[in-house]
């Protein structure tokens, strides 16, 4: 049991409450999609193919991470700079969650002239802030609504996976609380806060995977922190549990919105039950927050608890984010 610490919030959410935004959260409720993949794929193995958060490809001598992520149509209309930032982004924080080092980023960009100069411009700036270089893509003049995807290669030397979790490693969850929420988006920003040290932080993730700290990890994305932590699960179908007391939110955040929220830098991590300080301690030696909120259980349910009550997230015995893995 992990003692009880307060959380940075004044005030948490009743657990009933929580499971209700999370489940009804369309970054969660949409996942469902993804199981069309498993019709054309094998998806027997996560770590090489389709991968969890990317896919580890096995080279002569090395090993590389290959990702990809798609732009919300929505995103790009309203902020194309900041579509270009996300573009870097995610996919970075995609390889660092296999444990892998960035190395080289290519986008595919369709548009009006005005919106794809902007999309590009947030990528330039991103890779400056990341430390990884673009280095070619794809672009089209198109008189129409921009769409912007990105890809990523990545080295890596020991990966972290979801096939990796067992029970009785730690839960823990990294992150930068040092931002702004968005208004008109579910996104906390760090980019400001974080624009000097991101490219050292986002490389903390292969840290703990080469020296055996972490085993498997997550970024937090679209389907917020405990979506994206049911992710992490749903290949292995254990359980975990979470004291959302050990939660770590940013102080003036709303709980709720937080929980559904994608930040810029926040990853879960599972860590063997000797290792959890080791690993905690790469992230806080930096200015970054890494607290154990649970463990991975025998059971196949996630649950959220905060020291009086106890509810049942999902249950992945029955239940699945993405269904790639039914």
């Amino acid at each position: 049991m992990i003692d009880p610490a307060p959380t940075a919030v004044q005030s948490l959410p009743r657990v009933d409450d929580v499971v209700a935004v999370v489940r009804r959260h369309a970054g969660v409720s949409g996942k469902g999609a993804i199981a069309q993949v498993s019709e054309f794929v094998d998806t027997s193995d996560p770590l090489h193919g389709p991968g969890d958060d990317g896919a580890v490809v096995r080279l002569d001598g090395a090993s590389a991470v290959v990702c990809g992520e798609a732009i919300a149509p929505a995103f790009v209309r309203q902020d194309p700079y900041g579509a270009g930032i996300a573009a870097v982004l995610a996919n970075v924080n995609d390889v660092a969650a296999m444990g892998g080092v960035p190395k080289a980023i290519v986008n595919t960009v369709v548009g009006r002239d005005a919106d794809v100069t902007e999309v590009l411009r947030g990528m330039a700036d991103a890779a400056t802030m990341y430390d990884v270089k673009i280095v070619g893509g794809h672009l089209t003049r198109a008189d129409a609504d921009t769409s912007l995807s990105a890809f990523a290669l990545g080295q890596v030397h020991s990966a972290l996976s979801m096939a990796h979790v067992r029970p009785g490693q730690a839960v823990l969850f990294a992150a930068c609380l040092d931002g702004t929420m968005r208004t008109d988006f579910p996104f906390f920003t760090s980019i400001a806060e974080q624009s000097a040290t991101l490219a050292r932080d986002v490389r903390l993730l292969a840290q703990v995977a080469d020296d055996g700290s972490a085993v498997a990890a997550k970024d937090v994305s679209m389907a917020g922190a405990l979506g994206s932590l049911a992710m992490l699960l749903e290949f292995t179908r254990h359980g975990a549990s979470v004291d959302l007391r050990r939660m770590p939110m940013p102080a003036d955040a709303d709980p709720l919105r937080w929980l559904i929220a994608f930040p810029t830098y926040a990853f879960w991590l599972t860590a063997p039950a000797d290792r959890v300080a080791d690993c905690a301690a790469v992230f806080e030696r930096h200015g970054l927050v890494c607290a154990e909120v649970g463990q991975v259980t025998e059971g196949s349910r996630l649950t959220v608890g905060d020291g009086e009550h106890e509810a049942v997230l999902m249950d992945l015995a029955t239940e699945t984010i993405t269904g790639l893995w039914a």
